[in-house]
C-alpha cells in the first residue's frame, strides 16, 4: 500500500511541476466547454432563402410575409427564373429556395390542391431536415389560415384529429441542455485518456522508466499508480464542468449527483485504462497520438453526442457496446435531465464495471518491465 501511495504522490508532483500540463487539465476544458456548447447548437437561425414566385398574387405575398416574420429565416432576395434558382443553390448563396407555382391563388380559392416546392441544399442532411421542418410548419400554418378564412366549411375536415405536443425533460427544446452533458463526457474522457496515454511513453522517451523497472514494484502497482492520479483529476473536472454548466447554461440537475459520481468513478477506469494500454504498447508519443486519434474519432462519432445512436444500422448498434463514451453519454443525460435512479442505469453500470475490469487487466498485462 505504501508503494502505491508513493507512486501516486510521484505522479501528482510530476503533474503540478509540468507548466504545460496544468493549462491542459484546468484551462482547456473551460474554454472548450464555452466554445463547443455554442458551436454545437442544434437550433438553426438565419436560414438564408430566396423566393421564386411565378404567381405574384396577394396570396403568394402573404405566404412570403410568413417567412419574413419568422425568426429562423433570412430573406436574400427574389429570383425570376429557374436558371437563377440553380445558380443560387450551386454557389451556396442560399440554403433554400421557395418555389411558388403559377395559379397558386386561384387553386386555393377554388379549394384545389397546389404544391409549393422547397428546394433545399441537402449537402448537410441534418440541417436539411431541420430546414424542411421549419418551412413546412410555416406553410401548414398559412394553409390553415386560408381554409378558415375562405373555406370555413372545410375547417372541420382538417381538425377532426388534433395533435398536441408536450416535450418532457426539455420543454423548450434548448440544445444547450442536451449538449452540455454530452460535451462534459467528451472532455472528461478525452483529457483523461490522452494524459494517461502520453504518460508512460513520455517516461520511455526520457529514460526515467528504466529507474522504475529495476525496482521491485509490481505491474499492477505501477498501473494503479499511473491511473489513480488522473482518476481523481477526472472527477474534479466533472465537478468543475457541472458547476459551469449550471451557472453559465442553467443545465438542470434533476437526479442524484452521488449516483452520477459513483458511475463516473467506475466508468473512468475504462478510458484511463485504454490510455495506459496504448501507452504501454507504444514506443513514441507519435505512435500514441495516431492510435488515440483513430479511437477518439470513432468513439466520438458513434457516441450519440450529435446524432442519436439508435438511428445507426444494427451492426453499428452492436459494435457500439465496445464504445465507452456511449455508456456515459446515455447515463449522464438520464441522471441530470430525467432524474433517473440507480436501478434505471443498472445495466449500464454493470456493463461499464465489466468493461473497466477487462481493460485494467489488459493494461496490466501490456506493461512489461524491461531494462
Amino acid at each position: 500500500m505504501r508503494t502505491l501511495l508513493f507512486l501516486i504522490q510521484k505522479e501528482f508532483i510530476q503533474v503540478f511541476r509540468d507548466k504545460t500540463l496544468l493549462p491542459l487539465i484546468f484551462v482547456m476544458p473551460l474554454i472548450q466547454l464555452l466554445i463547443l456548447v455554442y458551436a454545437a447548437d442544434l437550433n438553426m437561425k438565419n436560414i438564408e432563402y430566396a423566393v421564386f414566385d411565378e404567381d405574384n398574387s396577394s396570396f403568394s405575398r402573404e405566404l412570403q410575409d410568413k417567412y419574413l416574420n419568422s425568426p429562423f429565416f433570412l430573406h436574400e432576395g427574389q429570383l425570376s427564373n429557374q436558371s437563377e434558382v440553380d445558380n443560387e443553390l450551386r454557389s451556396a448563396g442560399v440554403d433554400m429556395v421557395i418555389h411558388i407555382p403559377a395559379g397558386f391563388e386561384k387553386s386555393l380559392l377554388r379549394s384545389e390542391s397546389v404544391d409549393v416546392q422547397f428546394l433545399i441544399d441537402g449537402i448537410n442532411s441534418a440541417s436539411a431536415v431541420i430546414i424542411a421542418n421549419y418551412a413546412q410548419n410555416i406553410l401548414f400554418d398559412f394553409n390553415r389560415s386560408v381554409i378558415k378564412k375562405y373555406h370555413p366549411e372545410n375547417v372541420s375536415k382538417i381538425q377532426q384529429i388534433g395533435v398536441s405536443y408536450r416535450h418532457w425533460y426539455n420543454p423548450e427544446l434548448e440544445s444547450k441542455i442536451f449538449m452540455v452533458p454530452g460535451i462534459l463526457v467528451l472532455l472528461v474522457s478525452m483529457i483523461g485518456w490522452i494524459l494517461t496515454a502520453l504518460n508512460i511513453v513520455k517516461e520511455k522517451e526520457l529514460g526515467t522508466i528504466e529507474q522504475i523497472n529495476v525496482t521491485p514494484i509490481r505491474r499492477f502497482q505501477f498501473i494503479l499508480g499511473k491511473l489513480l492520479p488522473f482518476w481523481f483529476i477526472a472527477l474534479f473536472e466533472l465537478a468543475f464542468g457541472l458547476a459551469l454548466g449550471r451557472l453559465l447554461f442553467d443545465v438542470p440537475i434533476v437526479g442524484s449527483l452521488g449516483i452520477l459520481f459513483a458511475f463516473t468513478a467506475v466508468y473512468m477506469v475504462v478510458p484511463l485504462g485504454f490510455g495506459l494500454m496504448i501507452s504501454a504498447v507504444s514506443r513514441t508519443q507519435q505512435q500514441v497520438m495516431f492510435l488515440a486519434f483513430f479511437f477518439n474519432l470513432t468513439f466520438i462519432l458513434m457516441s450519440g453526442l450529435f446524432t442519436p445512436s439508435e438511428s445507426m444500422p444494427d451492426w453499428a448498434i452492436y459494435a457500439n457496446y465496445l464504445n465507452p463514451l456511449s455508456y456515459f453519454m446515455r447515463v449522464i443525460r438520464m441522471i441530470l435531465l430525467k432524474g433517473s435512479g440507480f436501478m434505471d442505469i443498472l445495466p449500464d453500470f454493470i456493463g461499464v464495471s465489466i468493461y473497466g475490469l477487462i481493460v485494467l487487466i489488459l493494461a496490466t498485462l501490456a506493461y512489461r518491465k524491461r531494462v
